[in-house]
């Protein structure tokens, strides 16, 4: 029964090594270590073949001619296995001298290896009746290239895993790798005792079926999950194997019934496992894709973003100085600096003035769009009486309201002084904005500005008799780019920037800013709260 068992595992093992030696070869044509890989694999398909042969060998010179055979591929493992962590570390090229002495020792053994120095006979041993012998020249084998070339490359890939010497991507393949290799050292070690004449239990032989599958999947970067399927694929074939010659090996009829019973119920069960897993890979494969692509879409739109930004910036830029010399020409005419103008070109002139200073703020408004979302916005907080901040804003404006033919009014409690610790120029801006958006769009009627204090809080508020906003719009007053539907018809030059820059500008210096109104056609009130600061 020990025969039978170590004959289906190394023939199992045999067949695994070539499958997935090709297989890592395949992904990976152009990569050394796939190359190098294919090489240690077939080595190992070698040494199993021949192994299983020699096992059904009857005769002492037949099995000694096999046993020779499987010490050849014993013989070519360690400096493949060797060249295939040096070629994964990408140490070749350092380390190409000791290759060298490498494959220069593996070619002298190799050519030794059918010599009496190397077997000298096959002996009974261990439950075995015919294992060979090891002589003088393979013990110098032993410790040349399977403790000292072999053992130097596991203890390289040990340290590149433990030390995390690799790069992330390679760190789990890098595990898998150790693991599959550590598993063929016990493996391959278990028959050293019995080459010496010593029993031992040789069953650790048999973990040499396991090893290909660790390191091919480490091996195969970026195809694990192809990897799995064909694992699982060839874990049941295999597993299907053994019930079958152990049906037919039974040397009983019950042994028979129970094998084969146990490889129908193998059949069905491999069959929905395999089924399980393909369903599996297939779906994880797909949201990796997915993933790959919203990856890359993010990554475009971050880039976008950014590009937009920096268009905002360098256009805003470009538009404020001239616009600054034409508000600028235009107020210095308005006011008589060039001469008295004739009555009838004051009107235009006065257009043009306004129609640049509403195209002022709206290049303001894109500046600090672009601030904002690259985070430069600087804030130069100090102490500011609020009170005083809203009442010279409220003058500034008033005659622009009464142009308008609005009734414009400021109430204030007498006495009061309003201190926040804030940056008084963009609060100013804020202001200057919501009563601005208030008079464009309240065609006739009034705009009531008041500042207050609750709840330690001051609290300032801009009502107008205005268009009024509904309840579905309030909510996304203050998002950007957002108008609500009959503001066009007021006033088309509004872009939506301007409430969303005074909100981030607010809520930064720790305050908050919100709407009310009834509902269109019914006036809207805007509030501005921010921290009181005692004197």
């Amino acid at each position: 029964m020990l025969i039978e068992l170590f004959l289906i595992g190394m023939f199992l093992a045999g067949l695994s090594n070539i499958t997935f030696g090709f297989l890592v070869y395949s992904k990976n044509k152009k990569s050394p270590y796939g190359k190098t890989f294919l090489m240690l694999s077939l080595t190992f398909a070698i040494w199993a073949i021949s192994y299983a042969i020699w096992l059904t060998k009857s005769d002492a010179e037949s099995a000694l001619l096999w046993s020779r055979m499987l010490n050849l591929g014993a013989t070519l493992i360690p400096v493949f296995f060797l060249h295939f962590v040096l070629s994964f570390l990408g140490q070749n090229k350092t380390k190409k001298n000791l290759l060298r002495f490498g494959y220069i020792s593996t070619i002298l053994f190799s050519f030794l290896s059918f010599s009496p120095g190397y077997v000298t006979s096959v002996i009974k041993v261990g439950g075995f009746s015919f294992w060979p012998q090891a002589g003088p020249i393979y013990t110098i084998f032993l410790v040349i290239n399977f403790i000292f070339l072999f053992g130097y490359a596991l203890l390289l890939l040990a340290d590149a895993v433990f030390n995390r010497k690799l790069p992330p991507e390679s760190m789990m393949q890098g595990r898998y790798i150790l693991f599959g290799s550590l598993i063929s050292v016990i493996g391959g070690s278990a028959n050293f005792p019995l080459m010496y004449g010593y029993s031992f239990p040789a069953y650790l032989s048999l973990l040499s079926i396991f090893h290909p599958f660790f390191w091919s999947y480490g091996a195969i970067k970026y195809q694990f999950f192809n990897v799995k399927v064909l694992s699982s694929q060839l874990l049941v074939f295999m597993l299907w194997m053994f019930l079958l010659i152990r049906t037919f090996i039974s040397e009983t009829i019950e042994e028979q019934i129970i094998s084969g019973v146990l490889l129908v119920v193998t059949v069905i069960v491999g069959l929905l496992l395999i089924q399980s897993v393909v369903k599996e890979v297939k779906a994880r494969e797909k949201i990796e894709k997915l993933a790959k692509e919203l990856k890359q879409a993010n990554k475009k739109l971050e880039e976008m973003g950014e590009q937009k930004s920096q268009f905002l910036s360098i256009a805003s830029h470009q538009f404020r100085s001239p616009l600054t010399a034409i508000k600028g020409y235009t107020s210095l005419i308005l006011e008589g600096s060039y001469g008295e103008i004739p009555e009838k070109i004051k009107e235009p002139i006065s257009n043009i003035y306004a129609s640049a200073q509403n195209l002022v703020i709206v290049v303001e408004d894109f500046l600090n769009i672009s601030r904002i979302e690259q985070g430069r916005m600087e804030y130069n907080f100090e102490k500011t009486d609020v009170g005083k901040l809203v009442a010279g804003i409220v003058e500034e404006i008033r005659p622009v309201a009464e142009q308008r033919n609005l009734k414009f009014d400021f109430k204030a409690p007498a006495g009061e002084t309003f201190f926040s610790n804030i940056d008084a120029n963009k609060i100013r801006q804020v202001i200057i904005n919501t009563i601005d958006n208030s008079a464009k769009y309240t065609p006739a009627g009034w705009i009531k500005v008041s500042i207050d204090k609750h709840d330690g809080k001051i609290l300032i508020s801009v009502a107008d008799s205005g268009v009024g906003i509904s309840k579905e719009n309030i909510g996304k007053l203050f998002t950007m780019f957002t108008r609500t539907g009959n503001a066009h018809k007021v006033n088309v030059m509004g872009t939506g920037l301007g409430l969303y820059v005074a909100k981030q500008i607010v809520e930064a210096q720790g305050g908050r800013i919100w709407a009310e109104s009834p509902g269109e056609g019914k006036g809207s009130t805007f509030f501005v709260e921010l921290k009181e600061v005692k004197v």
